[in-house]
């Protein structure tokens, strides 16, 4: 059993963001992807709503879908709001990415249900997606920029009113080590009461 704990550790502990820009272009296997897609699915979930749903763009559709996200921010932003710096970060965030997951809370039909429960399990949902590409050495970047949390987007993927897009989640690999590390050691950020 403590080998299960080193390993997941391991995983956990080197997770990192990596910006689409320094991914290198190379293709990950689709059937790599379908596998972490299958880790998502096992998030904890109250009332077992499952409320996780995932669109996932591959080969030249991450890059059409990046045009679209960039036309999107064009036709939804006044011309005094508009920054082209923007525009051209959404155009380009697919240029070296291999998939794009859009992940998306879908939301059930129990009132007796809070939203906020919902929400955090698509987002663990989506920390499952992030340890299972780093344990497969597949580069990974969540991304709520841009149009990701506009009525404008869940019209674009035609969600309800009630769902939400949780956040864009760029994969590919990437050919440097990036080291990590934390503000603050968890004992700042603990309270212990026994």
């Amino acid at each position: 059993m403590n080998d299960i704990f080193s390993i997941l550790s391991r995983v956990i502990q080197s997770r990192r963001s990596i910006k689409p820009a320094k991914m290198n272009g190379k293709k990950i296997p689709d059937g790599q992807v379908k596998e972490i897609l299958n880790l998502a699915n096992w998030a904890p979930t109250h009332g077992r709503t499952e409320p996780w749903r995932f669109i996932v763009y591959s080969g030249d559709k991450v890059k059409e879908f990046c045009y679209q996200h960039a036309e999107l921010y064009k036709a939804n932003t006044l011309p005094e709001k508009f920054e082209q710096g923007s525009y051209d970060k959404q155009l380009h965030n697919g240029d070296l990415a291999s998939h794009l997951i859009i992940a998306i809370m879908q939301r059930g039909n129990s009132p007796k249900i809070p939203v906020l429960e919902e929400i955090a399990a698509t987002a663990i949902a989506v920390q499952n997606i992030l340890l299972g590409a780093t344990a497969k050495n597949i580069a990974t970047f969540l991304s709520t920029s841009g149009m990701t949390h506009t009525p404008a987007m869940k019209n674009f993927l035609n969600l309800r009113d009630e769902d939400a897009v949780i956040g864009l989640v760029y994969l590919g690999y990437n050919d440097e080590r990036i080291e990590g590390k934390r503000q603050t050691e968890m004992e700042q950020k603990l309270t212990w009461i026994s």
